[in-house]
């Protein structure tokens, strides 16, 4: 995923427990502090367990949704990206992008089961394919996507991808489908056969990366660089519409319950957007978080939004071995935001 989040200054845009503007629909219900101090990328509802899986730097820390109190940390998994949830097998996988490995986890414990070193490089995003109970890693540096059998937790395979893979949703049905940020396509994969499906332009996309489904109207969510969410007919690559969103976003979460897209932008914004039905799309608001939470997850039940951020100091100099610095991110302002829907 981008890491476009690191700018100059985030500023806290709310106080918690609080109604974001007079007219809102959505409070921020909590602010999760963290430790540490490192980056992040994607964070993980489990549903089942109402927990939420949140990567960071070089580990995943484990909340409780009931409490918003931290009940474990998963060590070891330098570069995390993502973490995909296999609730059937009582297992969690992490793709280590640092490591071009993947560790495999159980989900009551939150003990290692093991490391996988994979057959390509730098795991970005990661999904779990109920229907042949296999994980996709899908590899930012090497274009191609590794196949482990969840169950088994072997390597069986490495599919060639037609360009850099950004985000990947599974259907519920045997396939998967992930964006092609340079190439502004969405594709799909057959996980029986683990052979790349259709290839679609997301014209007038531009940039996609976050990427949703509605497993019940068939309809994907792509949110692109160019503050747009592109709504696609997963069954004939059609594109239905198209919505704006803020800008810098970098992850996209459907709430089943509600029928809501979420677009989370990294300009301070999350674009709540209603699915009407299948081909109409009406947006809510662009609710105010904090600049940098580019990132989120959704759970379904509870209605509620995760997203991580933090604040920043100054961007140092440029120099010859690192001509594009990153600031540093302030001791102990990592969190998580904590977004509800006003009932």
């Amino acid at each position: 995923m981008k890491k476009s989040f690191f700018i100059a200054t985030c500023l806290i845009a709310t106080t918690a427990f609080t109604v974001l503007n007079a007219q809102s629909k959505y409070k921020i219900a909590d602010k999760i502090h963290l430790d540490g101090d490192a980056g992040w990328d994607y964070c993980a509802v489990d549903e089942a367990a109402n927990r939420l899986y949140v990567s960071h730097g070089t580990m995943v820390q484990v909340v409780d949704l009931s409490t918003n109190k931290i009940v474990g940390t998963i060590a070891d998994t330098k570069g995390v990206h993502g973490i995909a949830i296999a609730n059937d097998l009582n297992k969690g996988f992490i793709s280590d992008g640092k490591d071009s490995a993947v560790t495999i986890f159980d989900l009551s414990t939150l003990a290692t089961i093991t490391k996988v070193t994979i057959t390509g490089q730098n795991p970005d995003a990661i999904t779990y394919e109920p229907v042949t109970h296999r994980v996709f890693t899908f590899n930012g540096h090497s274009s191609n996507s590794t196949v482990i059998d969840a169950k088994t937790n072997a390597v069986i395979g490495t599919i060639a991808l037609p360009g850099k893979p950004e985000f990947a949703v599974a259907d519920g049905m045997g396939k998967l489908f992930f964006n092609l940020e340079e190439k502004n396509m969405i594709c799909s994969i057959d996980a029986s056969t683990m052979k790349v499906g259709d290839s679609w332009n997301l014209a007038p996309g531009d940039g996609p990366s976050g990427l949703a489904m509605d497993t019940k109207t068939r309809r994907l969510f792509s949110v692109c660089d160019n503050k747009l969410m592109v709504v696609v007919n997963a069954d004939n690559g059609k594109v239905v519409t198209t919505v704006a969103t803020g800008d810098r976003t970098d992850a996209a979460g459907f709430d089943s319950g509600m029928n809501i897209v979420y677009s989370s932008n990294g300009d301070g914004t999350l674009t709540a957007i209603k699915e009407e039905n299948a081909d109409k799309y009406t947006i809510i608001e662009n609710v105010a978080t904090q600049k940098g939470a580019r990132t989120c997850a959704v759970n379904s039940k509870t209605h509620h939004i995760y997203l991580p951020c933090a604040e920043y100091g100054d961007t140092p100099a440029p120099t010859k071995d690192k001509p594009h610095p990153k600031p540093s991110i302030k001791p102990g302002s990592f969190m998580i935001l904590d977004i509800a829907p006003i009932q």
